[in-house]
């Protein structure tokens, strides 16, 4: 990290690692699951509460976030959360039984809020500094982490069937990468110091540090704007995760694809995510983001209802490679619009974004068991269009280079 003598590049890698780290994370326990499962010998049940823990923790961790981006900052934030992560690793392979594995993975909730949110703020601050777009591009290194830790998990299995092992090697990868960011990333003091100290420069004495105690204290209700974010990366996730969850079921049940076939639903969304992101800086700088996010949700909300009406296998592949491709620069560019106003409204949009997640599959999952799974996936369509729709309200940042 050191030799890289660019200092945009040098933060943008040192950021990149962050996005790395949580995306290598969270895949390389997710794909244990079956594992974790046999060692604490748990139900199907069991398996999806589980899993719950981690989405709650992350839901409910708004408050807490707010809080530790005021004190510390989005660089220590970022630094601590990703250490932490990379221990809890080691806790949830050692976890005795089910009541401690439950509180770890909500304990990975919170601190995946921490990391999500402080990262975040690196990379719309490294964009504002430098005004130079970059976020797509740090999204796609979440992806590329989970690919990694996916080739881990599997090389990991080849050689042994010992969930310690495993997580153990992975927190070792996960600790070189908080080296790596520790040097390069964006120096930064608590959000609001500013302003007290503006706040501070303008008043004397004892009047001066009351204002400051009561600026620094008070949490503002969110503005129109940022209650537009909320519902736009509310239903951006719900579609991204809804779209990983339930894409190889309506290739298998409904398209009528061979089981070899099936799994391709995940990997065209993913692998469109992955190239989108990589070219969607140059398409932000040229269109703005907000076109990007509007016509990039239109693509996909109307490219998989064109999918569902068609029916069949090529339709369906093509109908989700327009939601991978519309969808990928949503979360980036709506993550950037929220840090222009503030670390409160990133912290609160970043947690609707955790809910969608959480909220998105079961949701489908439902509509699917009352009607169809065709019925399911025409909500994941409705849901790219709200996104849409809440794109005209958002106030976006000006075009960058």
């Amino acid at each position: 990290m050191l030799r890289v003598r660019d200092p945009f590049h040098r933060s943008q890698l040192a950021i990149a690692a962050l996005f790395c780290s949580l995306g290598f994370q969270y895949a390389t326990w997710a794909s244990r699951i079956p594992a974790i499962k046999e060692d604490l010998d748990l139900s199907a049940a069991e398996v999806g509460v589980l899993l719950m823990a981690a989405g709650i923790g992350a839901a409910v961790s708004f408050p807490l976030v707010a809080v530790l981006m005021r004190r510390l900052g989005s660089q220590r934030l970022a630094l601590l959360s990703a250490l932490c992560l990379a221990l809890l690793l080691l806790a949830l392979a050692g976890a005795p039984n089910y009541p401690v594995a439950l509180l770890v993975m909500c304990l990975d909730g919170v601190l995946v809020g921490c990391l999500n949110v402080a990262m975040n703020a690196q990379g719309a601050e490294l964009e504002k500094r430098y005004e130079r777009n970059a976020m797509a591009r740090l999204h796609a290194t979440f992806s590329g982490g989970s690919l990694l830790a996916a080739l881990l998990a599997s090389g990991m299995n080849a050689v042994t069937s010992a969930v310690a092992a495993h997580f153990g090697a992975a927190a070792l990868f996960l600790l070189v990468l908080v080296v790596c960011a520790r040097t390069g990333l964006l120096t930064d003091r608590p959000a609001d110091a500013d302003a007290d100290a503006e706040t501070v420069g303008e008043e004397s004495g004892a009047a001066a540090g009351a204002v400051a105690v009561k600026k620094k204290s008070k949490w503002t209700v969110p503005s129109r704007v940022t209650l537009w974010m909320c519902v736009a990366m509310a239903f951006g996730t719900v579609t991204e995760g809804a779209m990983n969850d339930w894409s190889a079921l309506y290739l298998e049940d409904v398209a009528e694809a061979s089981a070899e076939l099936a799994p391709l639903g995940i990997a065209v969304v993913s692998g469109m995510m992955v190239v989108a992101r990589l070219f969607a800086d140059g398409w932000r700088s040229r269109w703005g983001d907000g076109r990007v996010v509007l016509s990039g949700s239109v693509l996909a909300g109307a490219g998989l209802a064109l999918a569902l009406l068609s029916g069949g296998l090529v339709p369906a592949l093509l109908g989700f490679a327009c939601v991978g491709l519309g969808i990928a620069a949503v979360t980036p560019c709506v993550y950037v619009a929220a840090a222009g106003q503030g670390s409160d409204s990133l912290t609160l949009v970043a947690a609707m974004g955790t809910t969608g997640l959480l909220a998105g599959p079961p949701l489908i999952g439902f509509i699917a068991h009352a009607s169809s799974l065709v019925w399911g996936l025409a909500a994941v369509a409705a849901s790219a269009l709200v996104v849409s729709a809440c794109s005209t309200r958002i106030r976006w940042p000006a075009t960058t280079g």
